[in-house]
């Protein structure tokens, strides 16, 4: 039960990944508060089921009242905010596409939610973790700021923004004892990977795979114990860094 008496917040919640840390970090002990523009009712009654406790509620990353409001019940539901992770993002309802034809509307929400979405995540939650002493703020990027996205440049600019905000917020927060790290996967088998690739969805996935040291594809569970380690006291001294869970595709 390695996060016992830590109360985590999880974006994006609703379906996926989101989900699979929210219930992971369940039976781990932490009381969850599962959080998505989405209904979370599924997510909160498999966390039940894993033995913890959840707490569903509707927001939306890019609206600060919603955000604030949400970090005040969760504090009066759970005593307190010590972890927060932040998985929301655009990625399978975004069209790919040549740089130049992607449109400036598709742009401007891949930044507003992927990258402005975790700074107003932040600024919600961190006033809550000075006043228990301690946090850790884990930002899910993606390998696609390392190693390129070709014909979804909107995506790889907004994920390699969330490594820029881990850093910054890394320096900024660690003598107030809040940790900032990062989760970049490689391609996960997710519902929106489904979305986002369409009919070549086998393809993509067989070419990454192969890229690989380990030549098979995420799935959501592999990411898991990941941020349960960054949200953990085992990653104590642990900050600013960004941690492929990629199968073995970069070495940084």
């Amino acid at each position: 039960m390695q996060l016992q008496g830590k109360t985590v917040i999880v974006t994006g919640a609703a379906q996926g990944i989101g989900r699979a840390y929210a219930v992971g970090m369940a039976k781990e002990g932490a009381a969850i508060v599962a959080i998505d523009r989405d209904d979370c009712a599924e997510t909160a009654a498999l966390a039940q089921k894993a033995g913890g406790k959840c707490l569903a509620i509707a927001a939306d990353v890019t609206d600060m009242a919603s955000l604030n409001e949400m970090a005040a019940r969760a504090k009066r539901e759970f005593g307190g905010i010590h972890v927060i992770v932040n998985n929301a993002a655009l990625y399978g309802a975004l069209r790919g596409g040549r740089f130049d034809k992607i449109e400036e509307a598709q742009w401007d929400a891949c930044m507003d939610v992927n990258v402005k979405g975790i700074w107003n995540c932040c600024k919600a939650v961190v006033p809550h973790m000075r006043e228990a002493g301690y946090g850790s703020i884990i930002n899910i990027s993606s390998l696609a700021f390392t190693y390129g996205a070709a014909y979804a440049l909107h995506y790889a600019v907004s994920k390699a923004a969330v490594v820029g905000i881990t850093r910054s917020l890394a320096r900024e927060l660690g003598r107030e004892h809040i940790r900032v790290n990062a989760i970049a996967p490689s391609m996960v088998m997710t519902p929106g990977t489904e979305q986002f690739f369409g009919a070549n969805q086998e393809r993509a996935a067989k070419a990454i795979a192969g890229d690989q040291s380990i030549p098979e594809n995420l799935h959501a569970d592999d990411l898991v114990g990941t941020a349960i380690y960054l949200a953990s006291d085992a990653s104590r001294f642990v900050t600013g860094q960004t941690i492929p869970v990629d199968g073995g595709t970069v070495f940084m």
